[in-house]
């Protein structure tokens, strides 16, 4: 009878992972679905990763990335992350294709554009698989990383609040107190690694979308950005 319930589980258990293969919209070599823009002579970039269920040009990552090209010069590129019509808690099981997403993309930056210093942003379930991939992979020659809408919870590498405790990079975290304020609950839990290194900032009266505050985010992306490159020099 034991044997009969763990053969059950495993069929159940495969079954469940496959289904979750045939919906993802991803493929971690495809690089067409992708938004790159070219810095041309910058030997600085950022890799954008958006949040659950979207795309490279979705709210958020476009607006940040265009305005980061166009103010800095730096080379952008958004990538298509993971995507499935599944619970964010069963988002875990492809975390492993958005490592290799982004390993991909620092080595194209960095072998194919010359580019020297690479920043990592995520957002949402973006920031989840962002901070995961940068606790796991501290050789992985990241400078810093640029955390907006930032969400906690579920197990480890789910857990952006658990990730970023393993993370000695520099780190800025956006967040907002409208909508819901889930993004500023989730943000006071983080606020113990304040320090010169981990930087909160408070958008006042933006969701969870930034929706009406893009400005804000950006200008303070931007000039996080800026400051990171004096310290560098």
């Amino acid at each position: 009878m034991n044997q009969l319930k763990y053969l059950l589980a495993t069929l159940m258990t495969l079954a469940v992972m496959a289904c979750q293969s045939a919906s993802v919209r991803y493929d971690p070599y495809d690089k067409s679905l992708d938004a790159y823009l070219d810095g041309k002579q910058s030997d600085i970039a950022v890799i954008l990763c958006h949040g659950r269920g979207k795309h490279a040009t979705w709210l958020v990552v476009d607006p940040l990335r265009k305005a980061i090209h166009k103010k800095l010069g730096y080379h952008t590129l958004s990538l298509q992350m993971p995507t499935a019509d599944v619970d964010w808690r069963d988002y875990e099981y492809f975390f492993p294709q958005a490592y290799k997403k982004i390993e991909l993309a620092i080595r194209f930056l960095k072998e194919k554009k010359g580019v020297k210093a690479v920043y990592l942003m995520g957002h949402s379930m973006g920031s989840r698989m962002a901070s995961s991939f940068l606790a796991r992979h501290p050789d992985a020659g990241v400078s810093g990383f640029i955390g907006v809408g930032i969400r906690n919870g579920g197990d480890v590498p789910l857990d952006s609040n658990e990730n970023l405790r393993n993370v000695k990079l520099p780190v800025i975290d956006l967040y907002g107190d409208g909508g819901n304020a889930r993004d500023k609950y989730h943000a006071m839990k983080r606020s113990d690694m304040l320090s010169q290194r981990y930087q909160q900032v408070l958008i006042p009266g933006a969701n969870h979308k930034f929706t009406e505050h893009e400005a804000e985010m950006i200008n303070a992306v931007v000039s996080w950005l800026e400051k990171q490159k004096l310290t560098a020099l």
